[in-house]
């Protein structure tokens, strides 16, 4: 066989069901031999960004890594956005690029870059294919760096003339990542810390999603009865009705949940990435560490670990749960919890002569969503108010990117999160800066077949840059742009496009959106002057 029917074969060894990218000449023959897979569908987008937001949604919400293909030169360095998006929001993504043959990396040539210089900053691991013999253990490697916690994105190179070479290889045995939990010892530690404390607070962040470890989790707060905090990345981990959640941290201002953290004696940090917020930003009085996460902590001096549980969180929880956890029932002083609810309007009342906010915006999607929906947010200010106001209904069914915080994720990653889960309804909200990046991929989802719902915000500006400059020098420069119809720009790709400007309207269209549920359907949302993008 050939080296691409090779490489082929292994991604269907490693459970691959779709490819998303853009061919080019020097991938001609992978795209030869994926074209006789019947277990891998190659999506083709229109753009490499779009490719790698499609692998990296499809990738948090599956669990399994998610798989993006680009050419050589502009068509790699196109998909370096999303590589390390995904990177930093540690979904599991393996990219793979093609390029010139050896003979033309030498001198300097049409369209070569050193794309693996290029994308180790951005990646876990950047590789070259340098002999056609090493493909399968690359590839096995690969997917074993990319989703090993934390998951991440690799990067694979195969140059134009390693493509075509006939070789006798097979595809390695795909064996499951062992596990590890902590040493009795650090269990006992952990536990005596625990009784130590008077007001110990649980700080919840993406990697109890990522190790499937919620509902031991729940076990362990229901033993504890203290309250629980979540990074934006980690919503939904306790229901918006538990009396202990206390919702979400990590907003640069306003931030709500800060006295609850100050109050605390001991913070109960449980797979929290650094990446959603340094903790200079939200444990200013260097409360104490129990850390519980796969990997060792980070050394940083608002963040004293007393104590590391190192290990497999779900397994790690199921350990402690054996043990007598002290109970630590305690409540912050005065009503914080009413005050973060009307501070995030949570729980607020919708009357249907509202503004047109995106609070009341929330609202409505809150309110026709159902346990599965998946709601995808882009970046700009209205990320800051879902991060604040929106409750999923179950952990996993907000994606946010919080890590290089790109714009233009929402719409493909609509497209991978309707591939990802083709029975739960999507939901992509994005303002219109962002959604005019990947607009294109309106085209792709039409091709394909599949049904989500977006909201546009549309104000024809950069509001959250906008507030900012006005902050720092009163006035904006630079943050305003025109925008076209988008209706008919919908329509123009067949898909259906609806304007509403009251709150009502609104609420109709979603519902016939979300009921119906058998196309594409784009809400333009004309959002009032004063609301957020």
């Amino acid at each position: 066989m050939k080296a691409t029917d090779l490489l082929v074969q292994c991604l269907e060894k490693e459970g691959v069901e779709y490819v998303f990218g853009i061919m080019g000449k020097e991938t001609l023959d992978l795209m030869d031999s994926l074209s006789k897979s019947d277990k891998i569908q190659f999506v083709n987008v229109r753009h490499e960004q779009g490719a790698a937001f499609m692998a990296d949604v499809y990738g948090r919400l599956t669990k399994k890594v998610g798989v993006c293909l680009a050419t050589l030169g502009p068509g790699a360095t196109n998909l370096l956005t999303g590589i390390a998006s995904a990177n930093l929001d540690h979904s599991p993504v393996v990219a793979i690029t093609g390029q010139a043959g050896f003979e033309r990396q030498h001198p300097e040539s049409h369209q070569y870059l050193d794309i693996v210089k290029i994308f180790e900053p951005a990646t876990k691991w950047s590789v070259q294919i340098k002999e056609s013999q090493s493909i399968a253990k690359i590839i096995r490697k690969a997917f074993r760096v990319a989703a090993m916690e934390k998951p991440g994105a690799v990067l694979i190179e195969l140059p134009e003339n390693l493509a075509a070479q006939m070789i006798s290889n097979q595809p390695l045995p795909v064996v499951p990542i062992p596990k590890s939990e902590p040493i009795g010892q650090a269990i006992e530690e952990a536990l005596t810390l625990i009784a130590q404390s008077q007001k110990p607070l649980i700080i919840v962040g993406n990697g109890v999603i990522r190790q499937d470890a919620v509902a031991d989790l729940h076990a362990f707060v229901e033993k504890l009865q203290s309250p629980v905090i979540h990074s934006f990345m980690a919503k939904g981990v306790l229901p918006k009705n538990h009396p202990l959640n206390f919702f979400t941290f990590g907003f640069s201002k306003k931030d709500e949940v800060l006295p609850l953290i100050e109050e605390s004696d001991l913070l109960i940090v449980v797979g929290f990435d650094f990446i959603e917020q340094l903790p200079k930003e939200w444990n200013k009085k260097a409360r104490s560490i129990l850390h519980i996460d796969a990997l060792p902590a980070e050394m940083d001096e608002y963040y004293p670990v007393k104590v590391e549980l190192v290990g497999d969180i779900s397994q790690t929880f199921k350990t402690l749960n054996k043990q007598a956890i002290p109970t630590k029932s305690w409540f912050p002083i005065g009503n914080l919890k009413n005050q973060i609810k009307q501070a995030y309007q949570i729980d607020s009342d919708l009357k249907q002569n509202q503004m047109m906010t995106i609070e009341n915006i929330l609202k409505v999607i809150e309110k026709t969503s159902t346990e599965d929906t998946i709601v995808i947010s882009d970046v700009g200010s209205h990320k800051l108010s879902i991060a604040r106001t929106y409750q999923p209904k179950q952990a996993n069914r907000l994606i946010i990117s919080n890590g290089l915080a790109s714009m233009g994720i929402a719409l493909p990653g609509a497209i991978g999160a309707q591939l990802a889960c083709p029975a739960a309804p999507v939901i992509c909200i994005t303002g219109d800066g962002g959604a005019l990046m990947n607009i294109s991929e309106l085209e792709t989802a039409k091709r394909l077949g599949i049904a989500f719902t977006i909201i546009i915000l549309n104000n024809s500006t950069l509001k959250l840059e906008e507030q900012m400059m006005i902050e720092r020098f009163g006035n904006s420069f630079g943050a305003a742009f025109g925008n076209p119809d988008f209706v008919q720009l919908a329509r123009s790709f067949g898909i259906k496009g609806v304007r509403t400007s009251q709150l009502a309207e609104f609420e109709e269209t979603l519902m016939e959106a979300l009921t119906q549920n058998t196309e594409v359907t784009l809400i333009d949302v004309q959002m009032n002057i004063d609301s957020h993008r």
